[in-house]
């Protein structure tokens, strides 16, 4: 892949926010996490509705699979965020946001009547704001902006094999 691009200073710019505010959000939601010994994702399971709940419901009744649940989660979340904000492996980040989020989405779909224990900020329809982060990390794994700015340009002179596995 060419590291040659044509992008304005205005795309550029605006893929940057978006990579750096998602990257943001990752990582503070796996820091919160993980600074709370109390927190955990069993009510968050329990709740789940769906055609998938059952799934995310025999989750919790394993504590020793609830802990790696847990903790998965919690440093998925950071690590996800940190590879995005310094656009480090920001593609496998891309990729692993996306799997996260659609995880949570087949556990708290945003159906029509579903009545969920924790509200949701608004009215949804489908689509809510787990799917718009999911298709915006799709959008910024097609478009290589840690080869712009991020540590992957460095990463990839050093690695080239990154780029053939297409990781960054």
């Amino acid at each position: 892949m060419s590291t040659e691009h044509c992008y304005t200073k205005a795309q550029l710019t605006w893929l940057m926010l978006l990579r750096l505010f998602i990257g943001w959000h990752f990582m503070y939601e796996g820091m919160v996490k993980i600074m709370n010994p109390k927190w955990t994702s069993l009510p968050y399971l329990l709740d789940s509705k769906g055609f998938a709940s059952s799934f995310f419901i025999d989750l919790t009744q394993n504590a020793d699979l609830m802990e790696l649940v847990n903790f998965v989660n919690e440093w998925a979340l950071l690590l996800i965020g940190l590879g995005l904000t310094l656009g480090l492996l920001y593609r496998l980040s891309s990729v692993g946001g996306m799997i996260l989020l659609a995880m949570y989405t087949l556990s708290h779909p945003s159906f029509i009547g579903a009545d969920y224990m924790m509200p949701f900020e608004g009215s949804y329809l489908w689509i809510d704001k787990n799917l718009v982060e999911f298709a915006a990390l799709g959008l910024l794994c097609v478009f290589p902006t840690s080869q712009i700015i991020g540590f992957d340009r460095v990463v990839g002179r050093v690695c080239p094999i990154l780029h053939k596995l297409k990781l960054i």
